[in-house]
């Protein structure tokens, strides 16, 4: 299950709070300084030895489009969800690319990197869509939410912050576009792939079409490592470990657990689902699948994480 020059297959999850800046500040200088850090530790695993593929978070820059559509709607039709996540691949996939190559250049080990626009099959059928969950976007007013409700978009109140979008996050099926991932992984490319969970894609009569949907990134990552022989997943955050009882006096960092530990723990509430949840769910399945390792930590450990010394640590 590893590369063709022996080196472990490493498949890396780096969060939307690497893309941003510590404020949550999303402009493109910001965004271009917070990716050139967290390609230093990324960059340490490569000349490592490592053959590592990255995803990535995009909510930032997905809010952002959002805004762009709702404000320029009456000038410029605005562009389907699955686009804003085409988009934003391409766009931080680019700044992946050249922050990374600089970092690797910095550390004597250059590598070609490329970025993959990569499309995710979803079932059409998949409650998520006849319930739609997932918060995208900024908060609105009653007034502003209830304007787009009109063209058929669903927006939930969400306390005094106000009202926001929710659209539906099924089940990431197939990452459709693994091959050419695998290939450019095989010619010794570090490979950015899936970010944002890949753009959601049904398959219908005609082939495969777009839908308005998100594909939690986590989710997605632990498929794409399985579809490339990777032997470990490791999910970066802001925090270095996963936390059972969050919030509570009894509140616990986990450091080595299992599969069967981090099931009971999810089946009891003690991983809220829009946050540490997904992570949680994706080590998990991959270590079940038959992966090596898996950890969740900062992006700043993910080298000592990679050897199963650091974060939340699940081994087969």
């Amino acid at each position: 299950m590893s590369g063709d020059d022996g080196g472990e297959r490493v498949l890396v999850a780096l969060g939307g709070n690497a893309m941003t800046a510590p404020d949550g500040s999303a402009t493109p200088a910001a965004q271009a300084a917070a990716v050139e850090g967290a390609m230093r530790p990324v960059a340490a695993l490569v000349a490592a030895g490592a053959r590592v593929v990255l995803t990535h978070g995009n909510g930032p820059q997905v809010g952002n489009l959002l805004i762009k559509n709702q404000l320029a709607a009456a000038v410029v039709p605005p562009v389907p969800l699955d686009w804003c996540g085409a988009q934003t691949q391409a766009t931080v996939g680019m700044l992946i690319m050249n922050a990374l190559e600089r970092a690797l250049a910095a550390l004597d080990a250059a590598r070609p990197v490329s970025a993959v626009v990569t499309r995710t099959l979803v079932d059409a059928s998949d409650p998520g869509f006849a319930d739609p969950a997932k918060p995208v976007g900024r908060y609105f007013p009653e007034a502003e939410a209830r304007r787009f409700m009109a063209v058929g978009q669903v927006w939930r109140r969400f306390g005094a912050r106000g009202w926001r979008r929710v659209v539906a996050s099924p089940e990431p099926l197939e990452i459709l576009d693994a091959g050419a991932a695998r290939a450019l992984l095989d010619a010794g490319h570090v490979v950015v792939a899936a970010g944002g969970g890949g753009a959601p894609v049904v398959r219908d009569g005609a082939g495969l079409r777009g839908v308005e949907a998100v594909v939690d990134k986590d989710l997605a990552a632990q498929l794409l490592a399985r579809r490339l022989g990777a032997t470990t997943l490791l999910i970066a955050t802001d925090v270095e470990h996963a936390v059972a009882g969050y919030g509570t006096p009894e509140a616990r960092p986990l450091r080595r657990t299992t599969v069967a530990e981090l099931g009971a723990l999810a089946a009891a509430g003690h991983f809220p689902g829009g946050s540490m949840g997904p992570k949680v769910e994706a080590v998990r399945r991959f270590v079940a699948a038959g992966g090596r390792r898996a950890a969740i930590t900062r992006a700043d450990r993910l080298a000592a994480a990679a050897r199963g010394e650091a974060g939340t640590v699940v081994e087969a």
